[in-house]
């Protein structure tokens, strides 16, 4: 039977999520999902923290139990730092083996910012320092560029990331073996930019609710352990790493370019037809995830790459019933303008 898995969510120690994103709450929703493994979201926050260790038993090789529901530590924490003549935000997910593991990595990074504050800290720390010092402390450690094509915070973003993956972690790029493709972009989009050929390609909720979990998964042939997860996102392996569960990246919030305030959207072509200026009110539009995306690919649309897990898209059940019963906060917005 498949083991799906999502690894990147947040606790209720996050801001802007819901008060029951708990373990208990969690459970229920991955039960009646079809979820095997969550991550837990936030370690890195003291609170949530002292929560999972009296709340959740260990299972063997880094992976804990709360029912029947399978967790493993995970974190994701927001770098900020001036780099190359220009400042990034960068966030990234964080996996540690075991708690031991999880309360040295707190330590180090209390050195940089208030874990207290945010269940996803913001850092003053460049990411490839921050892989370098966390690696000293056990090299089983994963990091994955969260959302890696989000103008705002992904390693590739159009307001603060970078044009490759060498210029952000420059000689600790061996160390990072996987990278989130984020809910505006899905793997085929990936494919065409080489330099991703290397990472193993993966997808997750970044749920802010216990109802959003699993929006977006990955799916293994069988149950596995951390340690497996780890070589299996190391090797690529297509034996053991099926497939992910993805949205329609047109679903995306920053899909397309856009200006929020005049609630303008455009496609890259349009919006190169501008200048990238925004029609309404004359201020530059945020690049999206198409547009950014097509500037670095160096193939052609409908690459496939060998060796590397497929992928399903997939519309949620909670939209198609609104779109069904044109109620509800959750249908899709037929208004022009509205979605990046």
């Amino acid at each position: 039977m498949p083991y799906i898995a999502d690894l990147h969510i947040h606790s209720k120690y996050s801001r802007a999520t819901s008060k029951d994103m708990d373990i208990e709450h969690l459970a229920a929703w991955a039960k009646t999902k079809g979820i095997s493994m969550l991550g837990t979201g936030d370690f890195t926050h003291p609170a949530w923290f002292a929560m999972l260790t009296d709340e959740l038993h260990e299972s063997g090789y880094g992976v804990y139990r709360y029912r029947d529901i399978d967790f493993i530590l995970s974190a994701e924490v927001c770098n900020i730092y001036f780099k190359a003549g220009k400042t990034r935000k960068i966030h990234t997910i964080i996996l540690a083996p075991g708690f031991k593991v999880a309360r040295e990595i707190q330590k180090a990074l209390s050195e940089y910012g208030s874990l207290e504050a945010d269940g996803r800290p913001v850092l003053s720390l460049d990411c490839a320092e921050m892989v370098k010092r966390l690696r000293s402390i056990d090299q089983d450690i994963v990091f994955i560029p969260a959302h890696a094509w989000t103008p705002h915070f992904g390693i590739f973003g159009s307001k603060s990331g970078f044009d490759s993956p060498e210029e952000c972690f420059e000689e600790q790029l061996p160390h990072i073996f996987s990278i989130e493709t984020g809910m505006s972009s899905n793997p085929a989009m990936n494919w065409r930019y080489s330099k991703l050929d290397r990472f193993c390609l993966t997808s997750h909720s970044d749920a802010h609710s216990p109802s959003k979990i699993g929006r977006e998964a990955n799916v293994f042939a069988r149950k596995i352990h951390y340690k497996e997860l780890v070589d299996i996102l190391r090797t690529k392996d297509t034996s053991r790493f099926l497939y992910t569960i993805e949205f329609f990246p047109e679903e995306g919030k920053y899909h397309w370019d856009g200006h929020r305030a005049c609630k303008v959207r455009l496609s890259p072509g349009e919006a190169m037809q501008t200048n990238n200026i925004c029609p309404v009110c004359g201020k530059k539009v945020t690049i999206g995830v198409e547009h950014r995306l097509e500037s670095l690919a160096d193939r052609k649309a409908g690459y496939v790459a060998k060796n590397s897990p497929s992928f399903k898209s997939a519309v949620p059940l909670v939209e198609i019933i609104g779109d069904v019963l044109d109620v509800g906060r959750q249908r899709r917005q037929p208004e022009k303008n509205t979605r990046r």
